[in-house]
């Protein structure tokens, strides 16, 4: 994802419009490699911010999601959740216990769908989903 200035400027080239608001987003998002929820966002802008809505952050991530900067990604979390890193391709790591999510840089050769199998789907990406314990639930639940 870029940087808040960046994306400050991308929205206002797709003309978007951008707010106080928005740009608090832009930063709460900064560098995060958490995969939030739009609602663990919220509470980030609200800490800065308190007169923000979850509509605003709901929006602001449906639009960086729109113009490619994150991905909405429905791990089966319980929400969805937001990963800025398109840049690489990458699969995921989710703890069944919490919920954490992490990138896992992975290259897993001859990944395809078997032939005959597609059933009229052109396939145009993968994604592999590892579930297991993240290290601090597998401190407290060994």
């Amino acid at each position: 994802m870029q940087s808040p200035e960046a994306l400050t400027d991308l929205f206002r080239a797709h003309g978007r419009k951008i707010t106080a608001q928005r740009q608090c987003i832009f930063r709460a998002l900064d560098g995060d490699v958490t995969h939030p929820s739009a609602e663990k966002v919220f509470e980030r802008v609200r800490a800065e911010m308190p007169n923000v809505s979850l509509k605003t952050v709901y929006q602001t991530l449906n639009d960086l999601a729109e113009l490619g900067e994150i991905t909405a990604l429905d791990l089966g979390t319980g929400s969805a959740r937001f990963d800025p890193n398109v840049e690489e391709s990458h699969h995921h790591l989710v703890c069944r216990s919490c919920g954490k999510v992490r990138d896992v840089m992975a290259d897993i050769p001859g990944l395809e769908v078997p032939a005959g199998a597609s059933q009229g789907f052109k396939i145009s990406s993968a994604e592999i989903v590892f579930r297991g314990l993240c290290d601090e639930c597998r401190s407290t639940n060994p």
